[in-house]
């Protein structure tokens, strides 16, 4: 496992962004863990999370796209923490692009914040963790109305690697054999997993045999059968 995995993984123990314990999604599935995005709060986290996300877009994309679109709400910070880290890692700047829940009639108008999209853009979507993909369904037809726009990937920060809606495969799988573009995460559960069982992050266990087996035990009922 690269070493920026392993340092984001402790990041988002750290920044109580991963959490362990008995939590209800908005799924309804009773789940051991739970990530929120929103609990990134200081320039310090999210300087350091833009970083860790252009790491990875730079792994999986490389640097031939133009513009990162991150769907509101959770994904506007993200986008320009990340097209922020993208100039100061590589050197090339990346327009940031997201939209707005509702459409503004007046002063800066429209459904976009940020850069506007022309035809011809190469775009990667950001978000924090895709459970259903019912976010892409939103987001896709946005994009497409705005420009000709070619979709690159889709970028989120930890991939659950639990069945999506459709039964057989992951969310992140679904999305991409749906939409036609690749998909990444900076991490999988199951590289978290393998990182933490057993290891002190901020001196505490966060991940004991308790907690593993009951994570075990999730999978069992909503893991993806391969």
């Amino acid at each position: 496992m690269q070493s920026y995995k392993q340092e984001f993984i402790e990041f988002m123990v750290e920044n109580r962004v991963l959490k362990f314990g008995d939590f209800t999604l908005k799924s309804g599935r009773k789940s051991p863990f739970f990530m929120n995005a929103g609990s990134y709060v200081t320039g310090g986290a999210l300087k350091k999370l833009g970083e860790y996300y252009a790491s990875a877009i730079h792994e999986n994309f490389g640097d031939d796209f133009d513009v990162l679109f991150g769907p509101a709400y959770k994904g506007i910070p993200l986008s320009v923490a990340t097209v922020i880290a993208y100039e100061t890692l590589y050197g090339k700047q990346i327009r940031y692009c997201a939209n707005r829940k509702e459409v503004k009639d007046h002063g800066d108008t429209g459904i976009l914040l940020g850069s506007p999209l022309q035809d011809g853009d190469r775009v990667v979507i950001i978000e924090d963790v895709t459970t259903s993909g019912k976010s892409i369904e939103e987001t896709y037809p946005i994009l497409k109305a705005q420009a000709d726009v070619k979709i690159e990937g889709l970028v989120v920060s930890l991939n659950r690697c639990e069945v999506g809606p459709g039964g057989s495969v992951t969310a992140l799988e679904e999305i991409s054999e749906k939409y036609g573009f690749p998909t990444a995460a900076i991490v999988t559960m199951e590289e978290v997993v393998s990182h933490l069982y057993n290891r002190e992050v901020a001196g505490e266990v966060i991940l004991d045999d308790a907690m593993k087996a009951a994570i075990d035990a999730y999978y069992e009922q909503y893991g993806v059968r391969r």
